[in-house]
């Protein structure tokens, strides 16, 4: 009488077998398609068409302006709550700014060598708060984005 394992290990290996048949099957048939060819043609389009409207906002010159007027905003903001020994809000306002620099390692290190070691150690423990809360208005942006579509 057979055992029990190598019963099992056969119905596996059939198993797998039939599932990878099943697998090179259904993707010969659907790269055959010439329906499949077109809607991934489309796509691809679609995904450069979007990311060329993207690319031109990024490189708006009026949203560069307001980014830069934004960013020197928040370092003065920053600088005056700092010297009224208002450490929380100096940090505050100091990530905002981080958070739109073209170059944060070389804000990061101007700060490192400009502000007292408690504070830029406040700012560091910030900053993954800020990429979260970042990343989440991205996400939420791109969300009602693709609704207007």
């Amino acid at each position: 009488m057979p055992c029990v394992r190598t019963v099992l290990g056969l119905l596996a290996a059939c198993g797998a077998i039939a599932f990878l048949g099943y697998c090179i099957y259904f993707d010969r048939s659907r790269r055959g398609d010439p329906a499949f060819k077109r809607r991934l043609r489309e796509k691809r389009r679609a995904q450069q068409r979007k990311a060329e409207g993207r690319g031109a906002q990024l490189w708006d010159p009026a949203k560069n302006e307001k980014l830069q007027e934004f960013f020197l905003h928040e370092v003065r903001m920053g600088e005056l709550w700092l010297s009224r020994g208002e450490h929380r809000m100096g940090v505050e306002h100091l990530s905002n700014a981080l958070l739109v620099c073209g170059q944060p390692q070389e804000l990061l290190k101007v700060f490192k060598h400009t502000l007292p070691p408690k504070v830029f150690e406040m700012l560091l423990h910030k900053i993954p708060l800020i990429c979260q809360q970042f990343e989440a208005d991205t996400n939420e942006q791109e969300y009602l984005e693709d609704d207007r579509d």
